[in-house]
């Protein structure tokens, strides 16, 4: 599955957003513009369709429906997400609306739910059973196994997207966490658990791949595994080779955050198969391997994959987006205003396509676009 277009209405930084999305796509902007939340919002889906999940998880692992209205929001208290996507050979899209009761426990209520497939209407929310018995506007069909039998195709695929922003301190104290938290899954909790979870024939292959990786970056860590220790919890081993001849063993305690964060992602790319989301990569890694993430992670979801994995990255670094290979159709820029932020593929910004067209890097020629233009006072902010 992969998404073809996006559309956010009265959400977090967008008040009224629209945007058509390929393979690959880049997002770029200031501090604060929206490029979490919007990826937030497509692992909203994910969460309407998760065991134990449902709309009111979802919206109260958000802080509840307040929380993710747009402050900017105008004439209508409704929050709403369209997607339209590829499964296989079919066109589906899937719209839902909401809002939340006005008094007592503010649950939120659906207003709209919406799926079509190859243009065939198959659902359209409310219905006359929601007429006879409100209470259940509190669920979406989407999440429930009796209901969505006509476009479980929808949800099998909403679940399948995945998200990283491995946060180190959360992968090493993983044993000391609340197993629970949504926060800690979402930082990295249970990647370890993962690993050790994985077919052992498909583990050690995918350790052999990341082991190659590393020889590029930090050729000293050689013999990666995965091993459990007296209680049973996971811990990634390694030696480390130095001057003595047998080396040092160590696990993910001693690792750096940027081995640790380049070992993460490497999994990543070989681990699941929906969209993937990704929350600046580049974090923690020298210059010269963040200037190799784009065609790494091109290869891994996408060239060498019979089927190919969509990924949505976002981003600060200029460095990351010096690869020629990336298109002005693949880099989106946020640009925050008043009334909510404006998201545009660079494609149909003029001066930087044209930029694009003359061989000048994404890095170059969409980053300067997104700076804040006051940042060169910052040096002068405690005079």
């Amino acid at each position: 599955m992969r998404f073809t277009r996006i559309q956010l209405r009265n959400w977090k930084n967008f008040q009224n957003i629209d945007i058509k999305v390929g393979p690959r796509v880049f997002l770029i902007g200031p501090n604060a513009c929206g490029k979490s939340n919007f990826l937030d919002a497509i692992r909203f889906l994910r969460d309407l369709v998760l065991p134990g999940g449902g709309l009111r998880s979802a919206c109260d692992a958000r802080g509840g429906v307040s929380k993710i209205r747009c402050l900017s929001a105008r004439g209508s208290s409704r929050l709403s997400i369209k997607v339209e996507m590829l499964i296989g050979d079919n066109e589906w899209s899937y719209q839902l609306e909401f809002t939340q009761e006005p008094y007592g426990k503010r649950r939120p209520v659906l207003k709209k739910e919406i799926v079509q497939r190859n243009g065939e209407r198959i659902l359209l929310r409310p219905d006359k059973y929601d007429d006879k018995d409100l209470v259940r506007l509190s669920q979406t069909y989407l999440e429930q196994i009796s209901a969505n039998a006509d476009f479980r195709e929808v949800a099998d695929a909403f679940e399948k997207i995945s998200y990283l922003h491995l946060v180190p301190q959360v992968v090493r104290g993983s044993k000391d966490l609340n197993v629970q938290s949504p926060a800690f899954q979402t930082y990295g909790h249970g990647l370890l658990e993962r690993m050790a979870s994985a077919n052992k024939t498909t583990r050690r292959a995918r350790f052999r791949r990341i082991e190659k990786a590393l020889q590029t970056t930090v050729p000293q860590l050689t013999n990666l595994s995965i091993e459990r220790d007296d209680r049973g919890v996971p811990h990634l081993n390694a030696k480390y080779e130095h001057w003595r001849p047998h080396g040092a063993n160590q696990t993910e305690e001693q690792f750096s955050d940027g081995t640790l964060r380049l070992i993460g992602l490497l999994w990543a790319l070989q681990d699941g198969e929906g969209p993937l989301l990704m929350e600046e990569p580049e974090l923690s890694l020298h210059e010269a391997v963040v200037q190799h993430l784009p065609q790494l992670i091109y290869r891994a979801l996408i060239m060498k994959r019979r089927t190919p994995r969509q990924v949505v990255i976002s981003t600060h670094n200029a460095t990351l987006l010096m690869d020629e290979g990336i298109g002005p159709e693949e880099v989106a820029a946020f640009y925050p205003m008043k009334e909510g932020t404006k998201i545009q593929l660079v494609n149909e910004i003029p001066h930087i396509r044209a930029l694009m067209q003359e061989n000048i890097t994404a890095g170059n020629a969409a980053i300067p676009s997104t700076d804040p233009k006051d940042a060169h006072q910052l040096a002068f902010a405690l005079d």
